[in-house]
Order: C-alpha cells, then structure tokens, then sequence
C-alpha cells in the first residue's frame, strides 16, 4: 500500500486564498491513474484554502473565546471544499476516489492524534476505492479543537495500515542543505536520516537560517514511520511525472528517509 501527501503549495496557489492550482491538480489525478493499480491513499494540505481561516480564528491554539467556534466550522468548510475539487480531478481521471473527513473518526490531545478509527479506511481500501483525506480541524481534548495536519495523519495511516511506501509531495525536490529559495549554493540531499537532519536544524538554528527548505516538519513527522519500515521519499510533485515515479516504486530526484 501506497500513501501519496500532497501538500499545499501545490495542489493550491497559495499567496491567493481559495484559489486551487487546477493545472497541477489535474495532471497530479492523471500521474496517479496511470501509476498502476495499487492500494492507495491520498491525503493533501490546506495551501490557500485552510490556512488563512485557521490563522484567522486562531484555531491551531485552540478554544479561546466563542468567536472561534464559526472559525473551527469555516476550516473545515474550506478543506471540505479543496477536498471536493480534488476528489473531482481524480474520478475525471477514472481514479475510485472517496472524500472522507478525518474530524469524523480522528482525535487529538495536544494536537497529537491519540484517537483514531481505521476501520471505514480499511473497507474502502479492500473495496478498491481510494481514500481521499486532508488536514483538517479536528476535537481536542485538551484545548478543545485543534488542527491536525496532513504530515502526521501520513504517517500515522501508514503506521497504523502498514503502509509500504510514503511519497510526499512538495514544490521542492527534497531536502536541502540550505533553503533553496533563498540560497543559490544549496544543495538536494539524495539520503538523509532523522538524526542527521536534527543535526542540521542545530547547525541552521545556531546561525538563524532555514537550513532544510521548511522540510523539518515532513521529516520529523515521518522518522516514525521510516523507523518502522516504511519506505519515505520527498519528491517535487510540481514537476510532471515525479509523483507517478515515485509512486512506482521508480528511481526518482528527490530524497529518501533512512533510519
């Protein structure tokens, strides 16, 4: 089984709010109906869509004052919506996508998932259908809501589900040695490990740069399931064909997370 992240920056334009990047959208639903059959979920970010009302209403931080409740409501409304363009993309590319909301059967204390029923995603999986989730605004049972992101509903689907393959989409090749939109000289790591990357984050801390092109949250959420066996690579998924590649189990520009 296969689990494909796509993140924001790419399946949204994200300096203008709810606007969807249909083209990449597009092409990303024809690279996974032509990657072969194969057990599969999608879970994609929120870009322009749920981030700006989340940031908005303060909800990351959790329940503060009532005015936030609508804001928690129009989060998940506004992935509710990317979700729907996306699933979409996909049965126009003949892939048996199903939407689901993981508010619906996930919950966090802390904003770390400590509840979560797989059950309707395994009926789905067995059923030949492919799950569609997303970031979303979820129960918290410490700070009353919260949002759950994609990055670690990855990891825990493929842990729990014993994924074999993570394929995470970005609008970067991998992992550099510096932030690649700001450093010329940066360079893509093809291998990389959890512990050399913390090395990393020190080393960028210490000379207040963003040494890993703001990929530190990626990897620190999937070293878990690396850890457990699960093969990761980062791939750009806004150049054509990497995701498809990867998705193959293909060789592919990007990097791999090793233990």
């Amino acid at each position: 089984m296969r689990i494909l992240k796509l993140g924001g920056s790419v399946v949204t334009v994200k300096d203008k709010p709810f606007t969807p990047d249909t083209g990449n959208i597009k092409r990303l639903a024809e690279e996974v109906a032509s990657s072969g059959p194969q057990p599969l979920i999608i879970v994609h970010g929120g870009g322009s869509y749920g981030h700006p009302v989340a940031k908005e209403y303060s909800i990351s931080g959790g329940y503060k004052e009532h005015r936030q409740l609508p804001g928690f409501s129009k989060t998940h409304q506004a992935m509710v919506e990317l979700n729907r363009i996306i699933v979409n993309a996909l049965l126009d590319a003949d892939v048996p996508a199903f939407s689901l909301s993981p508010s619906s059967f996930i919950a966090t204390e802390a904003k770390r998932i400590t509840s979560v029923d797989t059950f309707i995603v395994k009926a789905l999986l067995s059923s030949g259908m492919v799950p569609v989730l997303y970031g979303d605004a979820v129960v918290d049972t410490q700070q009353g809501f919260a949002i759950l992101s994609g990055d670690q509903l990855v990891t825990r689907l493929a842990y729990s589900l014993k994924a074999e393959r993570i394929v995470m989409g970005s609008d970067l090749d991998g992992v550099y040695t510096a932030d690649p939109k700001l450093v010329k000289e940066a360079r893509l790591i093809p291998v990389l490990s959890p512990r050399e990357m913390e090395g990393m984050v020190k080393i960028g801390e210490a000379l207040n740069t963003d040494v890993t092109g703001g990929m530190l949250g990626k990897v620190r959420e999937a070293a878990d399931a690396a850890e457990a066996g699960v093969d990761v690579v980062l791939v750009n998924a806004g150049k054509p064909g990497r995701v498809r590649a990867a998705l193959r189990g293909e060789k592919v520009i990007g990097t791999v997370l090793t233990v």
